[in-house]
């Protein structure tokens, strides 16, 4: 927690230094006014609510309710109408800041740590997506050259999947894309829901366990804008479509972006697959997010899809269904390509098994795994830049090579994780009852029965 805490400091000194708003300073400034998302906010203090017995959390939720009743009055007095952000969430902000108030000011030992615990959590995946979104301004103002070209003629070894799927869903119409939209935009809040069931048991153990899911996000967000920074791609609904204007005519929150066409090599998305041509560094603007490679989506849903095999059906049918849909969406979105998806499925695996590692006193077995992990990431990478021609001429080769380096990093990591697993004990048979022994015939064992309190049997005369 004390390193995240550096790296938002230290990420919003860089920000403020290029002129933008900070992760920081966008978080304070929803204290007052309407929130980006306020559902995350009730998310996150769900999360927190963890550490809180049932009568604190009836408290909390009361209060986040009742402070955004009364913002929203005020607002609606003083005529403020909302046209960025949502309505509501702000009580969700100030129940959160409340209760690490309390942790210092009211607790002491275990009890301040447990909760300033669950506070901090809750604040720093507030914080995550202020994180990603100044990243994501920072990658478009310092990174003018792009590398969709490599990445596109690598993805011919895969088929073009995103053209394929993006297909798919442009016949869907508005429900399926409004249907994939809604579970792309809402998986920080499928995270919580998962990391609640991991934490269930904390506010009666006060203690939490030593590997969940939030951990595994936090680490993502951390780590993984940095290679936006390494490998700078916007994706194929920019750079070889129209951009966000493909999807306004059917999306129910169409994101308010200047038209990207200028920029793009050919308005070919999804139709028309990009031809087989030597690719070259292209100059896009300085709006569009350079969030391509990896897959952040791919690899938050695919921690989810980890983190819930050991739950309930439902639990763990959810956490398959949002990997699933994830996937169609970054696909069929235009956002990603195919070989983004397979960099984010290794760069997850490759951070659980140092994560798992750590927690067993870095296990040997883990730490090989993790640099496996961190090799094939980097040859993946490594191909799409220097190899991508050769790669989309033999794609009978080199797809099923991409497909097979990423299934040997998942069979690593089942195969290692599970000597990490407790094998659950076989339940003890339950001993035949020994048959009762017949009585002793005349003569024997006299001795011995009276000897057992038993009344001897007379002589026969």
């Amino acid at each position: 927690m004390t390193v995240a805490l550096g790296f938002l400091i230290a990420l919003e000194l860089v920000a403020r230094r290029l002129g933008l708003p900070g992760p920081m300073t966008t978080q304070a400034r929803e204290v007052i006014f309407p929130p980006k998302s306020g559902g995350l906010l009730y998310a996150s203090m769900a999360l927190m609510m963890v550490v809180l017995t049932w009568r604190q959390r009836f408290i909390a939720v009361g209060a986040a309710i009742g402070i955004d009743i009364a913002f929203l009055s005020v607002r609606w007095m003083a005529g403020v109408e909302v046209t960025e952000g949502h309505p509501f969430g702000n009580g969700a902000l100030w129940v959160t800041l409340g209760c690490a108030v309390v942790a210092v000011t009211r607790r002491t030992g275990r009890e301040r740590a447990l909760l300033l615990k669950g506070a901090g959590l809750a604040l720093l995946l507030m914080a995550g997506r202020k994180t990603g979104d100044t990243w994501l301004l920072i990658t478009s103002e310092t990174r003018p050259l792009v590398l969709d070209q490599y990445v596109a003629t690598a993805d011919h070894a895969l088929g073009n999947p995103s053209w394929l799927v993006g297909r798919v869903v442009t016949a869907s119409g508005p429900i399926g894309f409004n249907f994939l939209d809604f579970v792309y935009g809402q998986l920080p809040v499928a995270a919580v829901i998962a990391a609640l069931y991991q934490l269930r048991n904390v506010a009666v153990e006060r203690r939490f366990p030593r590997h969940h899911l939030v951990r595994t996000f936090l680490v993502i967000g951390l780590v993984g804008p940095a290679f936006y920074m390494l490998y700078p791609v916007v994706g194929p609904i920019f750079a070889y479509g129209t951009g966000a204007e493909h999807w306004a005519g059917v999306s129910l929150w169409a994101p308010d972006m200047p038209p990207s066409a200028p920029w793009a090599v050919a308005d070919l998305w999804p139709q028309t697959p990009p031809p087989l041509q030597a690719p070259h560094h292209m100059s896009f603007d300085e709006i569009t997010p350079r969030n391509c490679m990896p897959s952040l989506h791919t690899a938050w849903a695919t921690a989810i899809f980890i983190h819930t095999r050991k739950g309930p059906r439902v639990l763990r049918f959810a956490g398959a269904f949002w990997l699933v849909a994830t996937l169609c969406a970054t696909l069929g979105f235009g956002y990603h390509y195919g070989a983004d998806l397979i960099a984010g499925v290794v760069f997850t695996l490759t951070i659980e098994a140092a994560l798992r590692a750590f927690d067993h006193g870095w296990d040997r077995s883990g730490l090989r795994l993790a640099a496996y992990g961190a090799t094939v990431f980097t040859a993946l990478l490594v191909s799409y830049r220097y190899l991508p021609y050769e790669m989309a001429e033999h794609p009978w080769v080199f797809g099923p090579l991409l497909l097979l380096a990423m299934g040997s990093v998942i069979y690593g990591y089942v195969r290692t994780t599970a000597r990490w697993d407790p094998t659950p004990a076989l339940p003890r048979q339950r001993e035949p009852e020994h048959e009762r022994e017949p009585l002793p015939e005349q003569g024997q064992g006299q001795g011995q029965g009276q000897g057992q309190g038993q009344k001897p049997q007379p002589e026969l005369i």
